[in-house]
């Protein structure tokens, strides 16, 4: 764990130094891969303070990530909220990436748990642009892969459940190895999903549209994005695309929180419009990265300020 580079962790409800936070080798979730995390962002605010982004919509994820794969969380929502606030006030990160994570420890094994116990941490990191400044800047380089999203009754598409994410690292091998940027999956009847790890966004003309929640994660920067856009004045639709619509697009991007708002300029080589970020894009990013920092007052309840003098109690 020292390669977290933070001094502390939040693990089971105390405050301990990260070269203390270790698990055992029979831990079932490490075996079996059942347990839910979610990923949040901090970032420094225009007044100088800090604050945590959507941070009672990821506890709420959280929570029913949890409920759907029958994972009884022992701390509530207010613990955890506070927990997220200490971490931050311990490790001095005014903008971090947090990752809140449940799993079931070791005991029994064999795929039924039984009574082992159900564990919790927050760890914070530093983490700049996931796809790049570049990326950030001029669009990244997507490729649809021959991973397709798990259909709905195969798991649970709408949890945020570890070992759902073997199918993501698979998609997202192949398609470095292929020398993109990011994969693109498709739904089990051919239609448009998601990437990788973020949501997507097709553009034409003065209508954006992203995927409809029948088989992709109800991303909350997907959500964030769909209410700036309708803000802009953009007709904003949930619905059934198929690949090909990117390849007539004006403009795509994606979203997510390690993603945050990403251009893509082109999908199995072929350019998106021009081959650049958009301005629809660019505007819309632009707006995100305004509304994060606290610079637009019609977006502050989505901000969790981080108190200057938070009482931190280290173990």
């Amino acid at each position: 764990m020292t390669d977290l580079k933070t001094p502390y962790v939040w693990l089971d409800g105390r405050l301990i130094p990260t070269e203390e936070a270790t698990v055992h080798l029979l831990t079932h979730t490490l075996h079996y891969g059942l347990g839910v995390f979610e990923g949040t962002r901090a970032y420094e605010q225009v007044d100088g303070g800090s604050a945590i982004f959507r941070l009672e919509d990821h506890l709420w994820r959280l929570g029913k990530s949890a409920n759907a794969v029958k994972l009884k969380i022992p701390f509530d929502k207010d613990a955890l909220r506070q927990a997220s606030l200490d971490i931050m006030a311990a490790n001095g990160l005014p903008t971090c990436y947090l990752r809140h994570i449940v799993w079931i420890g070791a005991g029994v094994m064999g795929l039924h748990p039984k009574d082992n116990p159900i564990r919790c941490a927050i760890l914070t990191w530093p983490w700049g642009a996931y796809l790049g400044k570049e990326g950030i800047e001029k669009g990244v380089r997507c490729k649809v892969s021959s991973y397709m999203r798990p259909f709905p009754n195969s798991t649970m598409t709408k949890a945020k459940v570890i070992g759902n994410y073997v199918n993501s690292i698979l998609a997202k091998r192949e398609a470095t190895a292929m020398g993109y940027d990011e994969a693109i999956m498709l739904d089990t009847n051919g239609y448009l999903a998601e990437c990788s790890g973020e949501n997507i966004f097709v553009v034409r003309g003065n209508t954006v549209k992203t995927p409809a929640l029948t088989s992709v994660l109800e991303g909350i920067t997907r959500e964030s994005v769909m209410q700036i856009a309708r803000d802009l004045g953009y007709d904003v639709q949930q619905t059934i695309m198929t690949r090909d619509e990117m390849y007539f697009a004006d403009e795509v991007f994606m979203t997510g929180t390690a993603a945050e708002v990403t251009p893509v300029r082109e999908v199995d080589d072929r350019p998106v419009g021009d081959g650049v970020a958009g301005p629809v894009t660019k505007q819309i990013q632009s707006t995100f990265f305004q509304a994060i920092r606290g610079e637009l007052p019609e977006y502050r309840s989505w901000l969790t300020p981080v108190p200057v003098e938070a009482a931190v109690n280290v173990s």
